[in-house]
């Protein structure tokens, strides 16, 4: 009798042991498809040969006298979870043809992705009220996953869509239900992103280091920030100068500069400004208006002990947009435990092309939101 006990243990143990086995070995194999997809773009791949074609849907809801507007996308089998996925600045905004292929490969991986669209965005304008949108489009998302039996949410952004993101999560009327927020090229100390898009130097592990920056960084700022000047000439010029810099790095801009009053002056004497030890400054000498926005967007002045989210963060070691020593301090702000830092080489800001060997960190952290998916954090 005991020998048969014994055996039946020895049995049920393996049964177990294979059965934990295949439930890994399968998600890893899910997660290098679902990779091979998010890298391949529009390309042909495993994935799309294997699932078929997620729901694109209009997606609209109003809500005390504001509409909502997005795309969401239902995948052809029952979701496992749902994502908010947050665009970085780009005009084509929800409908930016990476943007859609992103939120096609996870829709195929049984996500259902809500795609807001962010009309300040698609202006290259950041600002402190998207957090209250991406909040509200948050508990829309959350609403619409309820009714198709989905009770598993989190946010997955890119570059400067991750602060509004993080800070929404923050939010006490959403807090508890965001699961996990994946970052792709955050920020998190906006004064220090601003000083490196602008120098070309960034803090790492307290001392700097030179890399030279796209110029779109400080351009981006400049359009970001032009609405918020008072001077309506100012406003005007620093718009010619923006749009002639960013069709031409070299586009001669005296004349205009010269006409600049202090407002305009201030943005354009920091922008120009080469020197990281003067960044502090120059960022003093803003406009009121711009400082708070700064201020109001900082993740490094918030106290993010108080975010439950799961933070999933991927960083390329090359990013000349966004630093990758952001992402490392944002998974240093939260308690230990909490955040997974994945970084790699060649990827390039936000653009998934890497190399086979940085593919293992890319993998890792495609496991790691399949996880998240499933519910089998750990």
């Amino acid at each position: 009798m005991r020998k048969k006990a014994r055996r039946l243990v020895i049995i049920v143990l393996s049964v177990l042991i294979l059965a934990i086995s295949w439930k890994y070995i399968s998600r890893a194999v899910e997660a290098a498809i679902l990779l091979a997809d998010l890298t391949a773009g529009w390309d042909t791949s495993v994935l799309k040969r294997c699932t078929p074609v997620p729901e694109r849907l209009t997606f609209i809801r109003e809500e005390r006298d504001r509409v909502y507007r997005g795309d969401l996308y239902r995948p052809a089998v029952q979701a496992k979870a749902s994502v908010l996925l947050i665009p970085g600045a780009a005009e084509e905004g929800k409908d930016d043809s990476r943007l859609v292929a992103f939120a096609t490969s996870l829709a195929r991986s049984r996500f259902l992705v809500l795609v807001p669209d962010l009309e300040g965005m698609k202006r290259l304008q950041l600002q402190s009220e998207d957090t209250q949108e991406v909040a509200a489009f948050f508990r829309l998302l959350v609403e619409s996953s309820r009714a198709v039996s989905v009770s598993r949410y989190g946010v997955c952004a890119f570059s400067y869509g991750v602060g509004p993101a993080i800070l929404a999560a923050l939010d006490s009327a959403i807090r508890n239900e965001v699961g996990f927020v994946m970052g792709i090229g955050g920020y998190y100390d906006l004064p220090q992103v601003l000083t490196y898009a602008t120098t070309g130097y960034f803090l790492d592990q307290g001392r700097w280091r030179y890399l030279p920056p796209n110029d779109y960084g400080k351009w981006f700022f400049v359009m970001n920030n032009v609405h918020r000047l008072s001077d309506s000439s100012d406003r005007n010029l620093l718009r010619q100068i923006a749009a002639r810099k960013m069709e031409n790095v070299d586009a001669d801009i005296a004349a205009l500069a010269d006409s600049l009053g202090p407002e305009g002056g201030s943005v354009l004497a920091f922008i120009t400004n080469r020197d990281p030890a003067h960044a502090k400054s120059h960022i003093s000498g803003l406009p009121a208006a711009i400082r708070e926005e700064i201020a109001d967007l900082d993740l490094a002045t918030k106290n993010l002990s108080l975010l439950n989210a799961r933070l999933i963060l991927v960083h390329g070691l090359d990013d000349n947009i966004v630093p990758y020593p952001q992402s490392v301090a944002l998974a240093s702000s939260v308690p230990p435990g909490q955040a997974d830092l994945f970084l790699a080489k060649g990827l390039l800001h936000v653009d998934m092309k890497a190399s086979l060997v940085d593919g293992w960190h890319l993998w890792r952290a495609v496991d790691a939101l399949l996880r998240e998916r499933d519910g089998t954090r750990g």
